[in-house]
């Protein structure tokens, strides 16, 4: 039987379904506020203007709630069944990381951890808040604080139970909990992160530039994929796994126990000529509850163009082909880049004589001319 608050809370908090819980203070660690200006001043967060916002309140969890005075800092393992790296060998088909091929783990998460802090409001008498990614804490530094894991090289977090596979939330609460002692460091001199990175997204050990890494541009990035990093994107259609699954403490991890978050048959290797081929109405019906449902039919379209140009495929050509009369510009500038892979020069040259001139679309124009 537990025989303390915090005792009672963890295994409440095992029931519930959470792999790992540990207890944090709610005070700042100093360091907190000088790496996220660094980040934020090196432009590094790229588009993500939502990073700037209420930055003060990323950095010090009590200016965000001044009452606050522990954070319960939960760990949810997405363990996937394979290998996720396996994929990027199937030209013809897409990758989709591992985090976005079960439902939205937002949704997962959130559910346990409102469960757990009714329990706690009503158990306790304590107020509580909860909280996912969507909102302004650093989660991640919370966790090392916190002994679930450590920020890696890669800037992620690592756990020497589940390796790289570990969603977070948190419950800030007034009530007084015994802290965890942090967990350290154990990367070592392994870089193997860094090294696998298709776009050298690492500036240096422990720093990430957002605007070269392919999580950004395949789902944050709202216009065309910037020329330098389509070729490195290979079938990458949502997100990137290389940092992650290369891990070696990735020998520890296990499959996840939440079946929500286990992948869908028809997410874990589906063909780019069937997506392309999806309209609106498709797309949402087949990543109902999906992650992937929240960046939109269009730029996911533009993801798998660049995918097919990447094929090598000339059976994808009629995929590709078909999306130049697609309703959206930034669809149809990816089809003319995996158009101008996929068919001979004197082909592509007659097809950009044909369409170009009839092109509304001054940016697509542009693809046409640039490209041939």
């Amino acid at each position: 039987m537990p025989n303390s608050i915090s005792d009672e809370i963890k295994a409440r908090a095992k029931a519930e379904g959470f792999s790992v819980v540990r207890f944090a203070d709610a005070r700042a660690d100093p360091d907190n506020a000088a790496r996220l200006g660094a980040f934020l001043d090196a432009g590094h967060h790229g588009d993500m203007d939502w990073m700037t916002d209420r930055a003060h309140w990323r950095a010090d969890p009590q200016s965000m709630w001044p009452d606050a005075k522990s954070v319960i800092v939960l760990g949810l393992n997405y363990g996937p069944d394979g290998d996720p790296l396996a994929i990027l060998a199937h030209k013809d088909r897409a990758a989709i990381s591992a985090y976005a091929q079960g439902d939205d783990y937002h949704d997962v998460v959130k559910k346990k951890l409102k469960a757990l802090a009714g329990h706690i409001f009503q158990t306790h008498g304590a107020q509580v808040k909860v909280f996912v990614d969507t909102a302004p804490v650093m989660e991640k530094p919370l966790a090392q604080k916190a002994g679930v894991g450590w920020q890696g090289k890669h800037t992620n977090l690592v756990s020497r139970e589940f390796g790289s596979w570990l969603f977070l939330g948190s419950i800030f609460t007034t009530l007084k909990l015994p802290a965890d002692e942090p967990e350290q460091d154990h990367c070592g001199n392994c870089h193997a992160c860094l090294d696998i990175c298709p776009t050298n997204a690492f500036p240096a050990p422990y720093r990430l530039d957002a605007r070269r890494c392919i999580s950004y541009l395949t789902i944050e990035n709202k216009g065309p994929i910037p020329l330098e990093f389509r070729e490195p994107m290979g079938n990458r259609i949502y997100g990137c796994d290389d940092c992650l699954a290369v891990c070696p403490w990735n020998k520890f991890a296990s499959q996840s126990a939440e079946m929500k978050l286990r992948a869908r048959e028809e997410l874990k290797a589906p063909a780019l000529a069937e997506l392309a081929a999806l309209d609106n109405r498709a797309f949402r019906a087949l990543f109902r509850k999906s992650p992937v449902k929240r960046i939109g039919r269009d730029r996911f379209l533009r993801n798998v163009m660049i995918a097919i140009g990447n094929s090598g495929d000339e059976t994808l050509v009629s995929s590709a082909r078909a999306a130049l009369d697609d309703p959206s510009p930034l669809v149809r500038g990816a089809a003319i880049w995996a158009l101008s892979r996929l068919l001979p020069k004197e082909d592509f040259t007659a097809l950009s004589d044909a369409h170009a001139r009839h092109e509304p679309d001054e940016t697509v124009r542009a693809e046409w001319h640039r490209v041939k």
